[in-house]
């Protein structure tokens, strides 16, 4: 067996605010190479629906970003990126891009007034580069408006109890008494969109967008409950054009409750972030070509177990009896079991700030660890290989 060039699939989420998934598996591959000519290394760049799926879906298959107008959470014109994937008809879109609360200083986060307008203009760009399939990550978005800017920018219209047509903000939800959904783009009834989302928050109550993310937003602790109560009074609206219980549905808590606009009018469908990247991907066939998997993210904590990343390669990868080693930033108390090896890539005492610059070294001496453990195992007696 020793001759025989053992298989690695390195296949790794970012590591947030320090390296993208491409340089993630690019260094953790690099240094495992030199540890020995013996390994065939393929690296998979991954992704959940958070920010970085758009470069990891470009990045994965050969396809390319384009840059658009748009308008940000405050209606001032500017310009955001989404990228089209190496089969020329599907677009992966961040909400964060357009309507991300990094768009904003700390003093403009105001959920009463921000909108979600400009994820619906980057939907409209991608069916004009002739997208009909689009993938929309919804993480890190500055707005609670339930998805009523991005219909409006598709062509819906928003009517007041005086029959006023108005432009729709998380204020004003309540305000509403009529949609006319007859000038929504018609190309929308030949796509598919489909919301990348890893959290289950149904959209109002306790668990709601308002409560849990307003004030993360920006949103007052009175502001929250009116917010909450103008989602609530929107959605029995929605609820007049849809068979769907829109209450119910967990998922719909997500971004500012953008999906609700989207599920209402049958334009869209919610998924699970990793699984839908994962699909895209093809990274079950992967990992089944494979004799070891590689993974990690920035932080392995409690959240992880939650369907993010690294445990969703676990899952696949002990499903077609692979073994998984995960590498993380910081592995934090409440880090799920499952992983046949964890490691930190942090080799001393160092302050996060050191650690986040110096990412790029930290993982290609981790792939030289990875390296020397594999190789280790290769020479273990009482093994077939």
């Amino acid at each position: 067996m020793h001759h025989l060039a053992m298989k690695v699939l390195i296949c790794s989420d970012s590591f947030k605010h320090s390296l993208t998934a491409f340089e993630v598996c690019t260094s953790l591959s690099e240094g495992l190479q030199s540890t020995g000519a013996n390994w065939q290394v393929t690296r998979l760049p991954l992704a959940d629906g958070g920010e970085g799926t758009v470069r990891a879906l470009v990045d994965a298959t050969g396809g390319e970003v384009a840059v658009t107008r748009v308008h940000d959470p405050l209606m001032r014109q500017t310009t955001a990126m989404f990228g089209l994937l190496g089969d020329g008809e599907t677009a992966v879109i961040e909400m964060a891009a357009a309507s991300g609360i990094e768009r904003l200083k700390e003093s403009e986060c105001n959920p009463f007034f921000t909108t979600s307008y400009g994820t619906g203009e980057l939907i409209e760009a991608a069916l004009d580069r002739g997208c009909r399939k689009i993938i929309l990550g919804i993480g890190g978005s500055a707005t609670i408006d339930g998805g009523a800017g991005l219909l409006h920018a598709l062509g819906a219209l928003f009517y007041d109890q005086n029959d006023q047509s108005m432009f729709p903000t998380g204020e004003k939800l309540n305000y509403i008494s009529r949609i006319d959904t007859r000038r929504l783009d018609p190309r929308l009834k030949d796509t598919t969109i489909a919301i990348a989302s890893d959290v289950d928050n149904p959209l109002t109550g306790e668990r709601g967008a308002a409560r849990v993310y307003g004030p993360q937003k920006g949103a007052q602790p009175g502001d929250v409950k009116i917010l909450d109560q103008n989602l609530e009074a929107y959605a029995r609206l929605l609820q007049q054009y849809t068979s769907k219980d829109l209450f119910t549905m967990p998922g719909t808590g997500a971004a500012g409750g953008l999906a609700v606009s989207l599920l209402a009018f049958s334009l869209a469908s919610l998924e699970n972030g990793f699984s839908l990247v994962a699909r895209e991907l093809k990274l079950e066939e992967a990992i089944t070509r494979h004799d070891v998997v590689v993974t990690g993210e920035g932080r392995i904590d409690a959240q992880t177990g939650y369907g993010k990343t690294p445990m969703g390669v676990t899952r696949l990868a002990h499903k077609h009896h692979r073994p998984v080693i995960a590498v993380a930033g910081s592995i934090d108390a409440g880090a799920p079991e499952g992983f046949d090896l964890l490691l930190p890539v942090v080799e001393r005492p160092t302050t996060t700030e050191e650690a986040l610059k110096n990412g790029k070294e930290l993982l290609y001496r981790t792939g030289r660890r990875i390296g020397a453990i594999l190789r280790l195992s290769n020479k273990l007696p009482g093994q077939a290989g």
